[in-house]
């Protein structure tokens, strides 16, 4: 059966992660080639050994390949400051982008909540690592609730995980993730806090979600995150609980004060999440690079099968 064939741009960590993802799981898609900018990487390397085009140069080398014009869908894993030169070389001939960089050129795309909105776009944004792991627990929260006027994530990951590219991104990385917590997860004013740990040995990625909320009870919340967790464990099988949920209530007489955003009242929940990677090629501490790769496969095989009609 005939499979899609895919390029990635980018041969660091995330790059790297995701042709392994592809070449040893996917049922739909096909490594065609593999691009960086630089010649002794270890990603273009190992794309080398498993008999994949290459290219060293960027996305003008990737344009001068043969293979360029059978690529359908091509994955974007550099920059935010990238991106936009490679979105322009697909849109010219039609390639479907799928974005891993915080540039957020096209829609935000987290698969458990609202995967096949923008599928016909020509380019999906995977938001952040921190979006991909936090953004569902918001979105489970406002699902059963009238509203969620504030919701705040802090990402906390091992340093060793972060590459060049993920500290180049910082900015971007607050900036879009606190958007997608507002366009995805629901929330009216979204916050995104990051914070690199040089902890020995490295940490699993943890994530805390803050959400104040509205016409919602307690169960109704807990029951709803259970079902979302389980949810991205589909992809994601180390995507878990650090402990129970916890509830705080503020009514009229006492107020919850939200730096920057002020005394207001409602239903906070606090979610303590655990991340660990499969281990595909990162170490399993780096599950915040494993949750966006494992979200990036799962787009491209859904637009694979909507767009391109393959089958499984």
């Amino acid at each position: 059966m005939s499979k899609t064939k895919v390029m990635i741009i980018g041969s660091g960590n995330i790059g790297t992660d995701l042709m392994i993802k592809i070449r040893d799981t996917s049922e739909r898609l096909e490594v065609a080639a593999v691009i960086g900018i630089d010649p002794d990487s270890e990603g273009l390397a190992m794309a080398r050994e498993s008999g994949f085009e290459t290219s060293h140069e960027g996305i003008d080398g990737a344009e001068r390949l043969a293979i360029w014009d059978d690529v359908q869908i091509v994955f974007d894993a550099t920059s935010a400051a990238a991106h936009p030169r490679h979105n322009e070389a697909c849109r010219k001939t039609g390639k479907q982008m799928v974005d891993l960089t915080p540039a957020a050129i096209g829609p935000y795309c987290v698969p458990v909540v609202n995967m096949t909105e923008h599928l016909g776009e020509p380019n999906v944004n995977m938001v952040t690592c921190g979006g991909q792991a936090t953004i569902p627990i918001v979105h489970a929260v406002r699902r059963v609730s009238e509203s969620v006027p504030f919701a705040e994530i802090v990402a906390s990951v091992s340093s060793k995980s972060a590459g060049p590219g993920t500290r180049a991104n910082i900015d971007e990385f607050t900036q879009t993730t606190a958007r997608g917590i507002e366009i995805v997860g629901g929330a009216e004013h979204g916050k995104a806090i990051i914070i690199l740990n040089p902890a020995e040995p490295p940490m699993l990625m943890r994530d805390t979600i803050y959400t104040l909320s509205l016409g919602a009870d307690e169960k109704d919340i807990e029951e709803s995150i259970a079902d979302m967790i389980k949810d991205v464990q589909r992809y994601v099988p180390g995507y878990r609980l650090k402990q129970d949920v916890q509830f705080e209530r503020f009514g009229i007489d006492r107020k919850l004060n939200i730096p920057g955003y002020g005394e207001t009242a409602g239903l906070k929940t606090s979610v303590f999440l655990e991340v660990e990677g499969a281990g595909h090629f990162l170490p399993k501490y780096s599950g915040n690079l494993d949750i966006m790769t494992s979200a990036a496969l799962g787009t491209g095989e859904r637009i694979a099968e909507l767009k391109y009609g393959v089958a499984a």
